[in-house]
């Protein structure tokens, strides 16, 4: 009769309470692309690029790019020097602040939840934990995919340039010498071409790239939280992995979270 209930209170404990995997899952992302989005959403506004577009669909192609995903420019980037590749390239660039929230917060929600499943977890539960989370991410930046559609006017009067001499498209009077007529065609790289040109530049979150790179990205995060958390449970016989991995993981974490601290540190000291 004992071993009996033995065996089927192993049976039971191996189970994969899926309940709570979808819920810790749900929080785990949606905490997560809340803070990547609060922060793109703050810095377009510190930029003050709300006034050249609208806000919602710029935060979400931030985000995407963020989480390892792709964004294409569409329109005419020629006006500014930029043409083709050098376009494509130029808009290519990972938010760090924006990945550094994200990941931080998919890490927090997803190691509390393995804590709470007990002093050693089993390798199914594991495995549908880190999954469930990951096939969610991927889900909600194909919401990205059709969020990150519009369309930003890039205004050269409003960049400062018809400030410069020759910038304006009026003629330069210098001390001694009267009036030299318009030199705004001597001006490096065309910055006086620049005074009158506005273009529409549209932006859309490329759709394979973003799903691909927002799985690699959310499944290196989880990874590396999980290999840097000591006090998180592992599948038996990971002995070695807790002893030997996770000191040095751990250590080469701590080295980059207070490199990027020191950063927005010197930022805002700077900013201020």
């Amino acid at each position: 009769m004992s071993a009996s209930t033995s065996v089927g209170s192993e049976g039971y404990a191996a189970r994969v309470p899926w309940g709570d995997v979808l819920l810790s899952a749900i929080a785990a992302v949606s905490w997560a692309l809340i803070g990547m989005a609060g922060t793109a959403a703050l810095g377009l506004h510190l930029l003050d690029a709300d006034a050249a577009g609208s806000l919602g669909p710029m935060t979400a192609a931030v985000v995407a790019l963020g989480a390892g995903g792709s964004v294409t420019p569409d329109g005419d980037m020629s006006a500014f020097g930029l043409k083709g590749a050098q376009a494509y390239s130029a808009i290519e660039i990972t938010p760090l602040g924006v990945s550094v929230v994200g990941a931080l917060l998919l890490s927090f929600f997803f190691l509390r939840s393995l804590r709470g499943a007990g002093f050693v977890v089993s390798p199914a539960e594991l495995l549908a934990r880190a999954g469930v989370v990951v096939a969610l991410f991927v889900a909600m930046t194909g919401g990205l995919v059709w969020a990150g559609h519009g369309i930003v006017t890039i205004d050269g009067g409003a960049l400062g340039i018809d400030a410069l001499p020759g910038g304006g498209g009026g003629g330069v009077e210098i001390p001694g010498l009267g009036d030299v007529g318009d030199i705004g065609g001597l001006l490096p790289d065309r910055i006086g071409d620049l005074v009158e040109a506005e273009a529409a530049v549209g932006i859309s979150v490329d759709t394979a790239p973003t799903l691909l790179g927002g799985l690699a990205w959310s499944a290196g995060v989880l990874l590396i939280a999980l290999l840097a958390s000591r006090r998180t449970p592992l599948p038996r016989g990971c002995a070695a992995v807790h002893r030997v991995v996770r000191p040095a993981v751990s250590a080469v974490v701590t080295l980059a979270l207070t490199a990027v601290a020191a950063g927005i540190a010197a930022a805002g000291y700077a900013a201020a």
